[in-house]
């Protein structure tokens, strides 16, 4: 379930196809809004987390790593790098998706979202009622079926935010056939602006990740507007391909899970060909902190 996060009124850079779905308050008027140019006008700037793992309880750690703390730190990082946006893709909340949790991550992200939209998709340690009851709903989203899906245009790119969410924690995930048949009508019937997925679960076919890997990528591989897709879940930073798809799987801000991972974020600068992604490590492994990745689009 995407979810929309925002507080004040400014030319937003995005119009989603179907409104702003789950904006956190729509007294400011978070409906359809106009395609605004970045900073440098070929290019969109967007901060990308996931994998934040706040508790409600502040002191909350895995691995001697703390959450609350650390997403705490990376909030200025992001709002002094000025992006249009920032997303979250998936695992906002710790371990069932708690009211609190979402409420602590509300208070944190307020910076962000005094001047941004803040993205979120649901990862297995979400729960749908109640982030929706925190960062409430408003406009319709993709018709798919208990999934919950939006379409967001930047300048140069449109993101797509599946729905992965299969059972609060438990490790799988699951796009179902409703929504892969809605994403494949979706790309026979869209334009070839270049096209990214962000999907929480892991992209391979281990028990723990999305289940439905192999249908997703047969429905994506021969549609050329399909550039890239984001994943988070394992708390690994890498990259691959899949016949010249781009495949990231973003570094987890609340922990890792072994000593060689970073912990971190990514600043993307989406344009005409390509992105370029800069990593913000924070903790673990640093040694690719501010090294910046140039993708090509196929």
């Amino acid at each position: 379930m995407p979810q929309v996060f925002y507080k004040q009124t400014r030319r937003s850079f995005l119009r989603t196809t179907a409104q702003l779905a789950g904006a956190y308050t729509t007294a400011y008027g978070l409906g359809v809004s106009s395609v605004l140019g970045a900073s440098a006008p070929d290019e969109t700037p967007i901060a990308l987390l996931s994998d934040t793992h706040v508790s409600q309880d502040m002191q909350n750690q895995y691995r001697g790593f703390f959450p609350y703390q650390n997403l705490q730190q990376v909030v200025p990082q992001v709002v002094a790098s000025k992006p249009e946006a920032m997303l979250i893709n998936g695992d906002v909340a710790r371990l069932v998706g708690e009211k609190a949790d979402y409420s602590l991550v509300k208070q944190l992200l307020e910076p962000v979202a005094q001047q941004n939209p803040v993205y979120m998709t649901l990862g297995n340690h979400d729960h749908r009622e109640h982030i929706q009851e925190v960062f409430s709903v408003s406009g319709p989203l993709q018709p798919v079926k208990d999934k919950r899906v939006l379409v967001v245009e930047l300048p140069y790119t449109r993101f797509i935010l599946l729905d992965s969410l299969m059972f609060v924690n438990k490790t799988p995930g699951f796009l179902g056939q409703d929504q892969r048949k809605w994403l494949q009508t979706y790309l026979q019937q869209s334009d070839q602006k270049p096209t990214v997925i962000f999907v929480h679960h892991t992209l391979s076919d281990n028990d723990s990740s999305l289940l439905d890997t192999d249908k997703f990528f047969a429905i994506i591989r021969p549609f050329r507007q399909v550039k890239a897709v984001f994943y988070g879940h394992s708390h690994v930073y890498s990259y691959d391909t899949l016949d010249g798809i781009h495949l990231i799987n973003q570094p987890a801000v609340g922990y890792n899970f072994s000593d060689d991972q970073p912990i971190g974020w990514l600043s993307g600068k989406f344009g005409k060909q390509g992105v370029d992604l800069t990593l913000h490590a924070i903790a673990g492994n640093r040694s690719d902190d501010n090294k910046t990745k140039s993708l090509g689009w196929r």
